[in-house]
This record gives structure tokens, C-alpha cells and sequence, in this order.
């Protein structure tokens, strides 16, 4: 019943990206093709995630990427699609987000320190973050420009390392480039967006 549930809301997710016309990110940027592609501590990490893959029945690389994030219990999925021409997502791994700023509730400007809530996409990749690694969210999403304070609803807002947060997902080291990777894999492969629901 629960991954029913889930798999639901990925739908809706993804309806609503659809309808919305925002499956275009534009390029990978140049980090994440240097860390990808040329990064020799890159093999190591992808030979680990392939053991997890394999110990986890799931097929490497991933076809499409989904990731989840909760305030109140600080945690960051990753789910995954692994298999070629499957639509359903299975969960990778839960990892802890070890700092978060603000409270419960939306961010509406500049400044709260308050984490968004809603439905996101991954617009950039930067390997090279001065908090490790950051994979960029694009709010203010349309929603929160309707909501938001109009002349300074804030911005900046990354999944990273280096557990610090002013507004942002701070998760460790290790788990934001297993992350960073995997999301990096799945746009290779061909995702167009990799959404983000926090």
C-alpha cells in the first residue's frame, strides 16, 4: 500500500513538471562533467555504488532519479529507476541530514533561513561548491513567487555537504557525492530533470 502511495505522488510529481513545461535544465554544467568524467576518486565511488546496486537488485546506471527530503524527521531519499523502459521507482537509500536551519513551514524571503516546501528540480551541479559538493534547487518555483515576498523572496538553495544550512539541505560528505554522482548518472542516461520534493 505505501509504495502505491509513493509511486502516486511520483506521478503526480511528474504531471505537474510536465504540465508546468519544465523539463528543459539546459546543459550539464562543466563540474559535473569534470567530476564525472575525468575525477579518478569518481571509479572508486562508482564501483561502491555499483556493489550497492547489485546488493540491492537494482540495475547500473540509474534510468531516472527522484529524490525526497523531510523537515521533521531529517531525512533525504534517493529513489531510483534502474532498469530501461521500467516506470517504477525503487528506494536506494535514506541518508541523514545532519544540519537544517528554520522550522517547519515554507520559506517566503530573503533571509528566514527557512528551508522551501515543495516540488523542486536539480538546475544545477557544481562539484567544485565551497560546501563540498551542491546540487542546486530552482526555487523560487512558480508557486513560491506567487507566495513568496515578490522583491526579495531569497535564493541559493542546494542539497550539500559540509553540514552547515542557512536555507539549505546540508547532508555529509560522503553521502552528497554518492548523490551528486547517481543524479549525475541519471541525467547522463537522458532524465531531463531530476525533481526534488522536500
Amino acid at each position: 500500500m505505501k509504495q502505491r502511495i509513493i509511486q502516486t505522488l511520483l506521478t503526480a510529481c511528474f504531471t505537474f513538471f510536465a504540465a508546468a513545461n519544465i523539463f528543459a535544465q539546459g546543459t550539464v554544467v562543466q563540474g559535473q562533467k569534470a567530476y564525472v568524467g575525468n575525477n579518478s576518486g569518481a571509479n572508486a565511488l562508482e564501483d561502491s555504488i555499483k556493489r550497492d546496486f547489485k546488493n540491492k537488485n537494482l540495475s547500473w546506471p540509474p534510468q531516472a532519479v527522484y529524490i525526497r527530503s523531510f523537515k521533521y524527521d531529517r531525512k533525504l531519499e534517493l529513489w531510483v529507476i534502474a532498469k530501461p523502459g521500467d516506470s517504477i521507482f525503487s528506494l536506494f537509500k535514506t541518508y541523514n541530514i545532519c544540519m537544517q536551519s528554520g522550522s517547519i513551514g515554507p520559506k517566503r524571503e530573503e533571509g528566514d533561513n527557512q528551508v522551501p516546501e515543495g516540488f523542486y528540480y536539480i538546475n544545477e551541479f557544481n562539484a567544485k561548491s565551497n560546501y563540498h559538493m551542491s546540487l542546486g534547487l530552482n526555487y523560487p518555483n512558480a508557486s513560491d513567487k506567487y507566495l513568496c515576498n515578490a522583491k526579495k523572496p531569497g535564493g541559493n538553495i542546494f542539497i550539500h555537504g559540509n553540514c552547515v544550512s542557512v536555507g539549505c539541505i546540508a547532508i555529509q560528505d560522503a553521502p552528497v557525492e554518492e548523490v551528486f554522482f547517481i543524479a549525475s548518472k541519471a541525467k547522463a542516461s537522458g532524465q531531463e530533470f531530476v525533481p526534488v520534493h522536500v
